[in-house]
């Protein structure tokens, strides 16, 4: 099947957002408040619900340990304010495009309207609140003024409306958080270690996360996936695309084709640049 302009606009954009889990402009700016880079990863994505405690984001985050996420939170919320994460977060977006893609590049009017376009969707989609928690808490935070920021924030909205998307997908399929990360390692398209310690998970829980969807018949005996544990990963993302694209519908497809063809080059030069390298986030591993 070819990909939809939907769909494409969303994923050739989303480097320019997902880079700031991996740029070490992020955890600089939060150990300035005190704050260690995990604890600083809840807290800066959490912030847009307030001093929030553990529950709401293991819930809405969906695929962390949640003894991970309360070893966080609340607790973080004494050495700093959600205000204080939102604004560090912010500042080390800007320095590290910046830095990945220069002043040039960021004043130029290509990226004006690629920030224009995904703003646009981006406030469209904030006609379907609803069942999407995390978008909605972060439709409420404040619009940069500097273009690069209003791209990177639009795009942050997109994300978030397409993720909360997706847990609904997860949750009607009967797939938990662990299962979700175990079918897409079984898929070949990511790494076990990089998201099994990331996400906070013991091999022991790994384990018994795989033998579960062995014995629904979704992963064979040396853990790829089955022709049903294909078939339902392909219905995930076709209803995860297919709740998203209320967003991007209300630009039109031309739209989505100029906003994918603005951001590819943008996209392309922070991967080269190595700043969505995981391999920083995976030292210390438990097991």
């Amino acid at each position: 099947m070819s990909e939809s302009p939907q769909r494409r606009a969303w994923r050739v954009t989303e480097p320019i957002h997902a880079m700031i889990y991996f740029a070490p402009e992020a955890p600089a700016r939060y150990a300035e408040l005190g704050v260690g880079p995990m604890d600083g990863y809840f807290a800066s994505r959490g912030a847009a619900f307030g001093e929030c405690g553990p529950g709401v984001v293991a819930a809405t985050f969906y695929n962390f340990n949640p003894d991970v996420v309360a070893r966080a939170l609340p607790s973080v919320w004494d050495s700093t304010s959600p205000a204080a994460m939102t604004e560090a977060r912010l500042s080390a977006v800007d320095a590290a495009l910046v830095r990945g893609l220069g002043a040039d590049v960021l004043a130029s009017p290509e990226v004006a309207e690629a920030a224009a376009l995904a703003r646009r969707a981006a406030e469209a989609a904030t006609a379907w609140p609803q069942g999407r928690p995390l978008f909605a808490a972060h439709a409420e935070l404040p619009w940069p003024e500097a273009p690069h920021l209003v791209l990177w924030h639009a795009q942050t909205l997109l994300r978030e409306f397409r993720g909360d998307g997706h847990v609904a997908a997860l949750l009607a399929a009967g797939v938990g958080g662990i299962e979700a990360l175990v079918l897409h390692v079984a898929s070949g398209e990511a790494d076990e270690r990089f998201l099994r310690v990331s996400r906070g998970w013991r091999r022991d829980a790994w384990a018994a996360a795989a033998e579960g969807l062995r014995e629904r018949g979704l992963l064979d005996a040396e853990g790829a996936l089955t022709d049903a544990g294909r078939a339902l990963r392909a219905g995930l993302e076709a209803t995860t695309d297919r709740l998203a694209e209320p967003a991007y519908d209300a630009i039109g497809e031309d739209a989505c084709v100029r906003l994918a063809e603005l951001t590819r080059p943008l996209s392309r030069a922070l991967v080269k640049a190595g700043m969505l390298n995981p391999n920083s986030l995976t030292g210390g591993e438990k097991s």
